[in-house]
């Protein structure tokens, strides 16, 4: 089986290509700038008015961009579906200074970007370049996805539906999503819709990054001995915290990367591994929320992944930084994958 795995998170995408005829770590890999960087070099090298097109996709640095691009004096257009990277709510867009598209105006002397977390068509020419096959019997790929409820914040809703998948002790595994990919995921169905416009007709499993690298993690040689531990994905935007015990997710703590510090995020480790940690005091602090089923017997080990894994440096925690298949950068592939290989 030849499995393509892409983790897209906010400094780099992360690919892995898994053939079931070769060790794990002789997988071929590729790690590149997300494409939120790429799009927003765009936007800095142009010096004309700007419409963009395509899907919702991680927004990063886009924003911000846009607005340097029209402090300039340069117009900004953006078709509804990708305006939505910016904010689900147009009205908010459009109070950036940002014209959502209007199918009656003539915009041909604008220059177009084209918006989404995913290229195909890109990746298969770079590895038809180095006569590497592109034919995968399975796809998977990873975003964060806050999800969108109108009724309710980003901040809030992503953890509710945390939450609800977390009702009873699971395997990280099953945070992957094929059909039952609920609407509400708008970023993961933008990525899904497209693949298919790109012409791959396989539907690629879905999931979250945090939860993609947390079941990376729990493959690494060293989580693999383990009965009871943390996994801990220190991520630049957010840091994803679980509990596992006998492979099942026992608790789960989220929050801001940019409020931790060491002595904080030691304390909500323990706390969490405790049972005592409460949604309050991380909602509180400014993070997403905490969620327990059962506290573990005791943290045999700190399993860290995430390009800001040094806040555990400082701790007291007994930790390791995770290498599943012999690679850091590649957790959320790995997660990916055995997710696939799984089901």
């Amino acid at each position: 089986m030849r499995i393509l795995a892409i983790d897209v998170g906010t400094g780099t995408q992360d690919m892995m290509i898994y053939d079931s005829e070769k060790e794990l770590e002789n997988s071929i890999k590729l790690v590149l700038p997300s494409p939120h960087l790429f799009i927003s070099q765009q936007i800095r090298e142009i010096e004309n008015d700007i419409y963009f097109k395509g899907e919702i996709m991680g927004g990063g640095k886009i924003k911000n961009t846009i607005l340097e691009h029209m402090e300039k004096g340069y117009k900004v257009v953006m078709e509804p579906l990708c305006a939505k990277t910016i904010r689900d709510n147009l009205d908010q867009v459009k109070s950036f200074g940002i014209e959502i598209a209007d199918e009656t105006k003539d915009y041909s002397q604008y220059t177009i970007i084209n918006m989404g977390d995913i290229n195909i068509t890109k990746l298969s020419e770079f590895l038809l370049g180095y006569d590497l096959e592109f034919d995968f019997d399975k796809i998977a790929i990873a975003v964060q996805d806050h999800g969108y409820n109108e009724n309710m914040g980003d901040r809030d809703f992503r953890f509710e539906k945390i939450r609800e998948k977390i009702n009873k002790p699971i395997s990280p595994l099953e945070f992957g999503f094929m059909e039952d990919l609920p609407e509400y995921f708008t970023r993961m169905n933008a990525v899904r819709r497209t693949v298919k416009d790109e012409g791959i007709s396989e539907i690629p499993l879905m999931m979250d990054t945090k939860f993609a690298s947390i079941a990376g993690m729990c493959f690494d040689e060293v989580a693999e001995k383990l009965q009871s531990y943390v996994v801990i994905d220190i991520g630049n935007g957010h840091t994803t915290a679980a509990t596992i015990e006998n492979g099942k997710i026992q608790g789960v703590f989220e929050h801001h990367t940019s409020s931790l510090t060491s002595e904080s995020l030691e304390r909500y480790i323990k706390r969490l591994a405790e049972g005592t940690i409460t949604n309050k005091e991380v909602y509180d602090d400014h993070g997403h929320g905490a969620h327990v089923l059962n506290p573990i017997n005791e943290i045999e080990k700190v399993i860290v992944s995430g390009p800001k894994r040094e806040l555990i440096e400082k701790t007291n925690l007994d930790w390791h930084h995770a290498a599943p298949g012999g690679d850091v950068m590649m957790t959320g592939t790995v997660g990916l994958i055995k997710t696939i290989l799984e089901r």
